[in-house]
């Protein structure tokens, strides 16, 4: 892989690219690295300073793997994706815990029969504890906001406990002003499973997700700390693929589309071990929504141990489109102003106002590679 500043021969001594990518997360690099494979002649643009997106993963000044952007955990139901990155990585299992610090315990998030019967005292069984849920749940006519799908299924106290604050926190709004979708991605589970996925494959990149970008990128030429918009005019290519957010490329015209953002908080302690499982959620007072420990995650040993502490706030990059109709609608202005530009393909988390796990990024970079390769062999 190349990574430079510039091309290594101005591009107006050489053919147009047929391709000049946007960003060089998982959606360009996937798309770089599909079309650079058909012989493709392929140039990515990133405007940070490294490769691989929030997934970049790198060593501390203690020498620990960190996730300078969070913890990214790979998980997919999906055998040719999971097939598919086996090209570029190898793989370390791991299944990803989490407790939630609630009335003075850890206990286990998602909600489950141990957490139930560790915050009420109880010792229930998995068939009585469905009956505590449903005794609890309150009836809700039409499910609308995320607030109604906790309350429906187990009830006001645990939508407090767990749900309300750390919602609160990450959005900036009450769960009964969020579309339901976002309480929906975490289950409630009768049974003690507490792993926080259950995808068939759940694993970590043996070497990191930069060595993994790496592989991906090792046949195309990369621009670092390069804004597209510098370079564009400078760069002959016969079609641009887009990651970034799609109100930018059209410069806001309607408006910014809302997002919520983090700031990280990062520590090392001279200790092996800081807290018990890889992250710890905080539904409650504090400022911070989860603290994550690295070595969990990454498998590392190491006498020292590096954690992170998230702080969502309203402004700074985009990492969560905020689900809301007018927020959706809104995208759809923009869906709308794409579609007059067959000259560029939108793909991505920023560039589809959609909040993608690692492998649905995958997956959609995956299916625009089929769509364009089509096209090609159509125009040839």
């Amino acid at each position: 892989m190349s990574e430079h500043d510039s091309p290594a021969r101005h591009p107006a001594d050489t053919e147009p690219f047929d391709y000049l990518i946007v960003g060089a997360g998982f959606a360009g690099s996937v798309l770089a690295e599909r079309l650079t494979a058909d012989g493709k002649r392929v140039l990515v643009v990133e405007k940070r300073a490294h490769i691989g997106g929030n997934a970049y993963d790198t060593y501390d000044d203690a020498g620990v793997l960190i996730h300078p952007y969070g913890p990214h955990i790979f998980h997919t139901n999906s055998a040719d994706i999971f097939e598919y990155l086996s090209r570029f990585t190898e793989w370390r299992p791991y299944e990803h815990r989490v407790l939630a610090s609630v009335d003075g315990q850890l206990v286990p998030m998602p909600i489950n029969l141990d957490t139930v019967n560790a915050l009420y005292g109880l010792n229930l069984t998995s068939f009585e504890v469905e009956d505590f849920f449903a005794s609890r749940a309150e009836e809700v006519e039409q499910i609308r906001t995320s607030e109604d799908v906790v309350v429906s299924k187990v009830g006001r106290d645990l939508y407090r406990k767990f749900f309300q604050g750390y919602t609160r926190k990450q959005w900036g709004l009450d769960p009964s002003e969020l579309d339901a979708s976002v309480t929906a991605r975490v289950p409630t589970r009768t049974t003690r499973d507490d792993r926080y996925f259950t995808d068939t494959f759940q694993a970590m990149p043996r070497h990191g997700y930069t060595r993994l970008f790496q592989n991906l990128l090792r046949d195309v030429p990369v621009m670092l700390s390069t804004d597209y918009r510098d370079v564009i005019g400078l760069i002959p290519h016969r079609h641009l693929i887009f990651t970034g957010p799609i109100d930018v490329f059209f410069d806001q015209c309607y408006g910014a589309l809302p997002y919520r953002s983090l700031t990280f908080k990062h520590e090392t302690h001279a200790t092996e071990v800081f807290q018990p499982t890889g992250t710890v959620n905080y539904p409650n007072d504090h400022g911070y929504t989860r603290v994550s420990e690295f070595k969990y995650i990454t498998g590392q040993q190491h006498p020292q141990t590096s954690v992170v502490y998230e702080y969502p706030q309203a402004h700074g990059d985009p990492y969560y489109p905020v689900p809301r109709p007018e927020n959706a609608e809104l995208y759809r202005r923009y869906e709308a102003l794409a579609k007059t530009r067959p000259d560029v393909t939108f793909v991505g988390r920023l560039a589809t106002y959609r909040y993608y796990n690692m492998d649905q990024v995958v997956a959609q970079a995956l299916a625009t590679y089929r769509r364009l390769a089509g096209l090609a062999q159509g125009a040839d």
